[in-house]
Order: structure tokens, then C-alpha cells, then sequence
């Protein structure tokens, strides 16, 4: 029996991998342990989707690897040689290849090395799993993509689209919710194409999850835009549920229809509008997520300004932005690349444009008096989650996993701050 560290970066499937290892580490007997200087086995479950993220990576590697190091996730199965070259010694493990955890672990508390980086036919639900959060559960619906993006490593770590079956994600749902969770998240590298590959779709898991009978909320996790036409009126109707958080996020990464094409995201501007539209329509208050980079290798002045009109249009609530970085092995990264400064100039106008429609956006949340579900204690207070998946925080005594009657007084640019009115 060792005591084995895990930590991990990325998005919410590379952190449900991460659980799921750490679920694996205990029913192989060993002991997790909450920091690296108590551990016999160090495991980190990396990202690689952008160069500062790698770099990041890269960082954390050199720290830990003075001790027996596992490297999981994507960053190996994408970049191995770059693992290599900071870690010689380190064992691997792909994000498709979490059946041969303790098998790798094992082998590299002897002393031997061992590379997993091959998938393997284990489906990611109903594995043990040991919580990042007792109230969130986090469930893997897919692994892989459809998409053949051009500035994207996550095919090359995470392969082809393979949903798992409906029947089984609603029965691991259901395991979830026995042991405690309120919130539900249905997650996967794309859930706009669940199912395509075994004949179902995203709306019929979300209609199926929500029909079961207990108190919890549902977070319906990120999926592209080129999907959407196939699913969005059945999808918008699947969310007429008051189990279903209000809540869409959907990366369009550029309002130019010139870029989207040299991205290959099979996409249009037009179809983000038009969910958008859709949502907003049919649901009072729907919060809106997306990505955008800027910068891209193609990208132009006018290019860069149709982005600029999108976001003014659309006025999303929530903008994750990014300035193109290249990664090894897709297309794009061969192209030649704009200006670092002239990056940084877009970068910061369009900051600037997503601050100033959150804060409007958040505004318009002051007076608002409705139920909060609680999920998490922060240094600045209790953070909770409306029907519309608003971060909410409150400075009263609340415990984690409770619901209250909460009344919005301010805002910032990316939480509504409350109070519990009951």
C-alpha cells in the first residue's frame, strides 16, 4: 500500500478522469494523500489545449517528478516527447487508458516505467470514483470528438467520438445522486454529438436524466456549434425542465466565416446566433457561455471586427477568451503567425468588450430574489448557482448542498453577490 498524490488540470472531463482515478487508487488498496510531500506516487492528470496551459503542465512536472510520477491525461497522449524531454523516467497514461491505472502505478512504485497511451474498450461510467466536490457529480457521457479542428490537440489526445450507452450514464446518475450530489454534470469533449455513433442524441439523455425522481440540478456541458442545427429545437425543449440550469455553452471562437472555415469548425456565425436567439426566446434570463480566440493565423483586421460585431450582437454572459497559441501537430501550427503585439492588441479590445456586456449583463440581476443551490465555500464567501447557472455568492453561514431563498444586491464582472432573504 502507497500513498499516492493526484492532481488536475483542464476541463471538467480531464477533472471527472481525475476521480476516477483517485477511485481506482483506493479500491487498489493505496491511500490518497492532499499534498506531494507526503506521497510515495506522484500522478498528475494534465491539459495541453493551449501553449500557456502546457507550459503549465511542464512546470508541475519538474516539481513533482523528485518522486516515482505518473503523467495522465492529454498532454502525453498529444506531446509524449515533450514529457520526455522534462521527465525521463516518469510513467505515462493516456485519458482513454484509465483501466490500466493501478497496473501503471503498481509498476512504477517497483521502479519500472510503463507507457499506457493506447486506448483501451473500458467505459468511463460507473468506475469508483473519489470526489473532487461531495455535491457535484461529474459524469462522462462521450469521449472524443467528431471535429477536425485546425488549432486543436484534443483529437490527437482523445480520439474518435464513443458515447457510452443512455441507459448506463442515467444509471450512474443515479449512483451519483444516492451518494449525495445535487448537481449533475453531463460532460464529454463535445456533448453537442452525443450519441451520433449509437443512435441517440443529447436531448434524449437530457429528457431521460431529468426524469429521475430526486431533488438535483442538471448542468448540460460544452458543446460546438456545428451540431446544433441537428439538435436545437429538440434540445431548447429538453430544457423545459426545472431540473435543467438554464444554461448553454457553445464555443463559436470567431465571428468571421472566413476563419471558422480555415478552423474547420463546420460552423457559421449565423448558426451560434441563432441558438442564442432560440434560447433567449424560449427561456427567460438563459445564460450564454462561449469561446473566442483571437489572433488566429488567418485572422484579419476585418476578420478580427466581424468577432467584435458578433459579441456586441449577441451579448454573451460568459466569454472565455484566448489568444491563438500554436500546438504541435495540428495544421495551423505549420502557418504563418501573426504579430505577437498586434495579437495582444486584439486580445485586449476584445477583454475589454466582454467585461463591459458582463457587468451590463449582471446588472440587470440586481433586485432578483429566487433559489440558490450552495456547491462551494470560497475565501470569498459561499458560492452558489441559480436556474440560470449564475454564480452567486453570499457572505452568510450557509452549508454546502442546501438551497435558500437569495436576494441579489451587486454584482462584479463574473458573480452576483446576495444575500439569503429567508
Amino acid at each position: 500500500m502507497a500513498k499516492i498524490f493526484v492532481e488536475a488540470y483542464g476541463c471538467s472531463a480531464s477533472f471527472a478522469d481525475s476521480e476516477m482515478i483517485s477511485g481506482l487508487v483506493v479500491n487498489g488498496g493505496h491511500t490518497l494523500v492532499d499534498n506531494s510531500s507526503e506521497s510515495d506516487l506522484n500522478m498528475i492528470v494534465t491539459c495541453s489545449v493551449k501553449d500557456a496551459t502546457a507550459n503549465k503542465m511542464i512546470h508541475r512536472i519538474k516539481s513533482l517528478k523528485s518522486k516515482p510520477l505518473v503523467v495522465a491525461g492529454c498532454l502525453p497522449k498529444a506531446e509524449r516527447d515533450t514529457v520526455e524531454k522534462f521527465t525521463e523516467n516518469a510513467s505515462m497514461l493516456g485519458p482513454n487508458s484509465l483501466g490500466k491505472t493501478l497496473q501503471v502505478i503498481n509498476s512504477t512504485l517497483m521502479g519500472r516505467r510503463q507507457i499506457a497511451l493506447e486506448d483501451s474498450d473500458l467505459s468511463k461510467v460507473g468506475l469508483p470514483k473519489v470526489r473532487l466536490n461531495q455535491i457535484v457529480g461529474i459524469v462522462e457521457i462521450a469521449s472524443g470528438c467528431m471535429s477536425e479542428c485546425t488549432f486543436c490537440q484534443t483529437k490527437l489526445s482523445k480520439g474518435n467520438l464513443s458515447s457510452y450507452r443512455l441507459g448506463d450514464i442515467v444509471r450512474q446518475v443515479q449512483t451519483e445522486i444516492s451518494e449525495g450530489c445535487k448537481e449533475i454534470w453531463l460532460t464529454s469533449t463535445d456533448n453537442g454529438c452525443y450519441g451520433f455513433d449509437i443512435g441517440t442524441d443529447l436531448p434524449s439523455l437530457v429528457r431521460k436524466v431529468s426524469e429521475i425522481p430526486e431533488d438535483f440540478m442538471i448542468r448540460v456541458g460544452m458543446m460546438n456549434p456545428m451540431y446544433m442545427p441537428r439538435i436545437k429545437d429538440e434540445l431548447i425543449e429538453s430544457f423545459d425542465n426545472d431540473k435543467v440550469f438554464k444554461f448553454l455553452h457553445i464555443p463559436v471562437q470567431s465571428g468571421s466565416d472566413r476563419v471558422l472555415h480555415d478552423m474547420k469548425r463546420g460552423h457559421m456565425a449565423v448558426t451560434f446566433r441563432e441558438i442564442v436567439e432560440k434560447a433567449r426566446k424560449r427561456f427567460v434570463d438563459f445564460t450564454i457561455s462561449t469561446d473566442i480566440i483571437v489572433g488566429f493565423p488567418s485572422e484579419t483586421e476585418e476578420d478580427f471586427e466581424k468577432t467584435v460585431a458578433l459579441l456586441e450582437e449577441t451579448r454573451p454572459d460568459v466569454v472565455n477568451l484566448s489568444r491563438y497559441s500554436t500546438r504541435p501537430g495540428t495544421d495551423a501550427a505549420e502557418w504563418q503567425q501573426i504579430d505577437v503585439a498586434e495579437v495582444k492588441r486584439r486580445s485586449k479590445m476584445i477583454f475589454e468588450q466582454i467585461n463591459k456586456i458582463s457587468v451590463e449583463n449582471n446588472k440587470k440581476w440586481i433586485g432578483w430574489k429566487g433559489n440558490v443551490l450552495f456547491d462551494e465555500k470560497t475565501e470569498e464567501g459561499v458560492k452558489g448557482r441559480n436556474f440560470a447557472y449564475r454564480p452567486v455568492f453570499v457572505q452568510d453561514e450557509v452549508d454546502i448542498g442546501q438551497s435558500h431563498m437569495v436576494e441579489i444586491t451587486s454584482v462584479t464582472v463574473n458573480r452576483l453577490v446576495g444575500k439569503i432573504a429567508s
